[in-house]
Order: C-alpha cells, then sequence, then structure tokens
C-alpha cells in the first residue's frame, strides 16, 4: 500500500490562512486611506468676503496692498468682488472689463482732483450669503483728491461701507447686510468657529495660495499619517513572508 505525503496540503492550507489576514490588512488599510482623502475633500471650500483688485487696461490683478494703503494714481482703474473662494490663487475676478475711458468717460478731468474708475461686483446668487441677493454689478468714476486712498475713492461713490476692528472691508453700499470673511464649507454653509481672510496689509484677501491650511484637498499631515499607515502595512506583509 502506497502512503501519500500530506505536506503539500498542509502547505497549501497554511499559504491560504497567510494570505487571509495580509488580504484583510490590506483591505482595510486600502479603506482607511480612502475615508482620510475623503475627509480631506470635505475640508472648507474657502472664505465669503470682497477681493480687491487692480485693472491694467486689459486684465485684473489681485492687489498686494490693502484698499486703506494704496494711493492710486489718476486714471487707474480698481475692481471689488464679492464671492466664495479659497485663496487668492482661485479668488474670482471682476466680471467687467478695467476700462479706465469707458467708465470715466462722463467724468472731466478737474484741477487739484484725480479720477479713479471703480468696478463693484457684488457676484453671483451662488456666493451670496442665506436670505440676500446680490445687486447688480455698476461701474462709477470717483473724483477725490490727488492723495486720496482707494478707500476713500470706493467710500465716496459706494456708501455705506462697513469694516471690521482689522480694517478689513466687510461691505460695499450696505452689501451683505451681515458677516464678513467668514469661512464656509464644501456646500456653502458657514462652518462652525469660522476664521476670517487676513493679509499684513489690512486688505481684503484670504491667506495666500501656499497656505497648509487652506481647503479643498488633503493637508500635508494628513497625506503624511496616510504615508504612514501604508508604509506599516507594507512592512505587515514582508514580516508575513519571511514567516513562511
Amino acid at each position: 500500500m502506497t502512503r501519500t505525503s500530506s505536506a503539500p496540503a498542509v502547505t497549501r492550507t497554511s499559504s491560504a490562512l497567510l494570505r487571509s489576514p495580509v488580504a484583510a490588512l490590506l483591505a482595510v488599510l486600502l479603506a482607511s486611506s480612502g475615508v482620510l482623502l475623503g475627509a480631506g475633500g470635505a475640508q472648507a471650500a474657502g472664505y465669503r468676503y470682497w477681493s480687491f483688485w487692480e485693472g491694467d487696461g486689459k486684465s485684473w490683478a489681485y492687489a498686494t496692498q490693502g484698499p486703506s494703503l494704496v494711493r492710486p494714481d489718476d486714471g487707474t482703474v480698481q475692481g471689488f468682488r464679492f464671492a466664495v473662494s479659497e485663496d487668492s490663487a482661485d479668488a474670482d475676478r471682476p466680471r467687467h472689463a478695467p476700462d479706465f475711458g469707458a467708465i470715466c468717460a462722463d467724468t472731466p478731468a478737474k484741477g487739484g482732483a484725480k479720477r479713479v474708475a471703480l468696478v463693484i461686483d457684488p457676484g453671483t446668487a451662488e456666493d451670496a450669503p442665506a436670505g440676500e441677493k446680490p445687486p447688480a454689478l455698476r461701474t462709477a468714476c470717483a473724483q477725490v483728491a490727488p492723495d486720496a486712498s482707494s478707500a476713500e475713492a470706493l467710500a465716496s461713490v459706494a456708501k455705506p461701507l462697513r469694516y471690521d476692528s482689522s480694517a478689513m472691508i466687510c461691505a460695499i453700499s450696505g452689501y451683505p447686510k451681515s458677516g464678513c470673511g467668514e469661512q464656509v464649507s464644501g456646500d456653502g454653509s458657514k462652518k462652525d468657529g469660522s476664521g476670517k481672510p487676513t493679509d499684513t496689509a489690512s486688505a481684503s484677501s484670504v491667506p495666500a495660495a501656499d497656505d497648509g491650511d487652506s481647503g479643498g484637498g488633503p493637508s500635508a499631515g494628513l497625506l503624511l499619517g496616510i504615508g504612514a499607515v501604508l508604509l506599516l502595512g507594507v512592512a505587515a506583509v514582508f514580516q508575513a513572508r519571511r514567516r513562511r
């Protein structure tokens, strides 16, 4: 009678038992990564605020100083846009061309004064605070003293203005009625413990584009955590194989 060795069967059984926990571990790691990435994507979409822009006659550039500090020259075009944006890199521009000639065509030059063309764009209903409707976009030609700031030029044509304690513009011509640079979530709702956009020049702006805390995606710390979890999983797989 021939004896049949049971070693191959035992080996196959051991391998199956080994692969089972390894596969389960990898599945847990992948699921955890998906949850963590999803949590990063659900972070705040940005801030609801008035941004400040400077025009060159053809296009808009995000202002590097606040309107209270800028002293525009005669013939300058400046814009203000209300919207929700993550940072200065993705901020919505005013929806009107920075055309000084067209905006100030009906305002003749006058000695002892300068003209500043302004585009005031309250944005769209999508960016409006709950219960409010944005007024229509408008342009104005401010004629002010030669040393007037951009904030003073704006005040001469768009009162009432509302500021916060850090001199950030909260409302132009009374819009919006409340709120000031509040942080909003991905669905547009205001988050608890809302933060405010900041700027060393007290401008109506948000944190710089390279700010590590900007919303819209996983943070560096989150990605490092995911990487650490995956490395531990890989190490466990190699350790299990060495024991086979």
